[in-house]
């Protein structure tokens, strides 16, 4: 039997603090394409797991909205009882001991993760800089064809403006952590099409401060001049995994 992978956590938060030696079914949760949901025990892990067929093409895993979001809404839904560990969108382990040896391949690394996550949440907070000094640093530099002196100066002109934007963004991120005060954060920047700039941040926080932390939206509104701000959370930790838990062995 294949196995699609939603997320893995601790069994106890799913079984009432019990330990279940086989698969059993999660009562009032829908997978991707309406597919029952099931915790598989593995130790004192659980991976939360549909039942899938390769072979039946209708059950294909196409990379649309609809999809993703089934996958999210189950990640959600085991969150709220208890710390997961988010698998990639479109993981599959092709039979019961590729998923066995996955978790135990990655055991120790999923301990030190559950326990570093356990309490804690994401939140997103998206700044969107319509700041008018930056108009002509958000500008596209167009980079002729071929070699000399108007195509080296070009190139310059381009980093320059990159790093006027980097060097702004970077200023930006250094207040909003101040004003947040996450445990940890991470930031990504990119221009967009409005001569703006848009800073996307996740934050890990504490679980118990979650209202705390929306309640400070209104003085970052007020203190960020000429900025937009979206918070959104709480969330899974999607941004705070190490990279060999995203890329966990299984096929997908």
């Amino acid at each position: 039997m294949a196995w699609y992978a939603y997320c893995l956590t601790e069994q106890q938060t799913l079984n009432n603090g019990t330990r279940a030696r086989r698969p059993y079914l999660l009562d009032g949760i829908q997978g991707v394409n309406g597919a029952p949901v099931l915790s598989y025990p593995s130790g004192e892990f659980a991976v939360v797991v549909s039942e899938y067929d390769r072979e039946t093409p209708e059950e294909g895993l196409k990379l649309d909205e609809r999809i993703v979001l089934e996958h999210a809404r189950v990640v959600s839904v085991c969150f709220r009882t208890g710390t997961v560990l988010p698998f990639r969108f479109g993981t599959v382990f092709d039979t019961d001991e590729a998923l066995r040896q996955a978790v135990r391949a990655n055991r120790k690394a999923f301990g030190q993760s559950v326990a570093r996550l356990r309490g804690k949440a994401e939140m997103h907070l998206k700044v969107l800089v319509r700041d008018g000094v930056l108009r002509e640093a958000m500008a596209d530099v167009q980079i002729p064809d071929g070699v000399g002196g108007e195509y080296l100066s070009k190139l310059r002109e381009k980093a320059s403006k990159d790093r006027e934007r980097q060097t702004k963004a970077r200023a930006l991120s250094v207040q909003v952590h101040k004003l947040f005060n996450p445990l940890e954060e991470e930031v990504s920047c990119k221009r967009v099409n409005t001569n703006g700039m848009l800073i996307d941040i996740a934050h890990l926080i504490d679980s118990k401060a979650v209202e705390k932390y929306q309640n400070r939206y209104t003085s970052a509104a007020k203190q960020l001049k000429n900025c937009e701000l979206v918070i959104t959370g709480p969330w899974p930790p999607y941004h705070f995994l190490p990279g060999k838990l995203r890329m966990v062995a299984g096929n997908s």
